[in-house]
């Protein structure tokens, strides 16, 4: 149905107040979803979708869930926003509003990847990094008309969702070319310390990371070349482009890492801690094994601590799946990339090319030459 006009009033008005108060929000946007095959209005629990349960002259009740808020606990509000399109019959679930944390019939139940032993030396990122992870349960909760952005209009359910996925898979992108030199840098780290650096494998391994590092970066550089201004003067990054290079980093992601545990081997999880170290036992024996080349052992095992905790870890672990899924799997960069791609265009090149369609055949542009 058509917009209420002050949604956007509503919409404009909040956000000026978490600035102006510093307030923290989520994107709270995955339901359970139940059976997958089957519509939100369709499941066996009406509840597997977030829905507004009663409308009242003061605001709306909303009840069900949501699913994987990262910083759920740690914020001060909740922006609701529908996971994905609605249809005529399902206006219950298009409904997107903010709820504050503390509020009455809010339940968040936490997960998280922090490091689980008490030397935290063990674990040199994810004991200062880590992000609890929360699944948000709704029942009965109140929400008043002013944090209401949406209720009913089933036409705009997906516009919501579609906006967010796009600064969440450019939140990703934005930081992959950094990240990607970071892997670059700890592998030649660690063929280094372990004497194999000039080794011609090792090289070409070397090489590999660094083409998909570059290419990280040129994804990024190519999505804000082409970047667009909105009416309200904000800068939206070239969908195609974020979502192009999203699938591509995901898609080698897992490769890189194989190989920088290659270069690393088996010492990244077998390695003795900081604490056996400086153990006056057995600390000795460890420098005096562990040591060699310009590096000293205590420098080898805090790069052998730091590559297992960002790779081969529980944090490791919640990388590995989240550098995949966050902002939608490899199907949604496909398809979004797809929707944003020139295929006609393609296909008069094709058409010129071979001559057929009504164009005439010319030779390519450019061609390599064998010799």
């Amino acid at each position: 149905g058509k917009l209420r006009s002050e949604y956007r009033d509503r919409i404009y008005e909040f956000v000026e107040t978490c600035k102006a108060a510093d307030v923290r929000c989520s994107e709270a946007i995955t339901d359970a979803k139940g059976h997958r095959r089957r519509r939100p209005s369709q499941q066996d629990d009406p509840d597997f979708y977030v829905r507004v349960v009663d409308r009242q002259s003061d605001g709306i009740v909303i009840s069900g869930s949501k699913m994987h808020i990262t910083g759920a606990p740690l914020v001060h509000e909740q922006v609701v926003l529908p996971t994905k399109s609605m249809k005529p019959g399902e206006e219950d679930y298009a409904v997107a509003c903010s709820v504050p944390t503390n509020a009455e019939g809010l339940t968040i139940v936490n997960t998280t990847n922090a490091p689980r032993g008490e030397d935290t030396r063990h674990f040199p990122i994810s004991h200062r990094t880590n992000m609890p992870e929360g699944l948000l349960i709704f029942d009965n909760v109140f929400v008043p008309n002013e944090r209401v952005f949406l209720d009913g209009e089933t036409s705009h359910a997906a516009s919501l969702a579609h906006a967010l996925g796009l600064w969440e898979r450019t939140n990703a992108v934005a930081y992959s070319g950094s990240s990607a030199d970071r892997l670059v840098g700890l592998a030649a780290l660690l063929a280094e310390m372990s004497g194999a650096s000039e080794r011609a494998d090792v090289r070409d391994l070397l090489s590999e990371m660094a083409i998909f590092a570059t290419m990280c970066r040129a994804g990024w550089e190519a999505a804000m070349k082409n970047a667009t201004i909105n009416e309200d003067g904000t800068l939206s990054p070239a969908s195609i482009y974020i979502s192009a290079s999203k699938y591509y980093n995901a898609e080698l992601h897992g490769k890189m890492i194989d190989i920088l545990h290659d270069i690393a081997g088996a010492l990244l999880v077998t390695a003795p801690t900081i604490a056996d170290f400086e153990n006056e036992e057995i600390g000795a024996d460890i420098r005096e094994q562990l040591g060699g080349g310009d590096y000293t052992a205590e420098e080898r095992l805090k790069l052998l601590h730091y590559v297992r905790d960002l790779t081969a870890d529980t944090y490791g672990g919640w990388i590995a799946v989240t550098e995949s899924l966050a902002g939608g799997g490899q199907y949604a960069q496909r398809l979004v990339t797809l929707r944003h791609y020139d295929l006609n265009e393609a296909k008069r090149l094709a058409r010129r090319a071979v001559g057929i369609g009504g164009e005439v055949a010319e030779a390519p542009a450019s061609a390599s030459v064998v010799v």
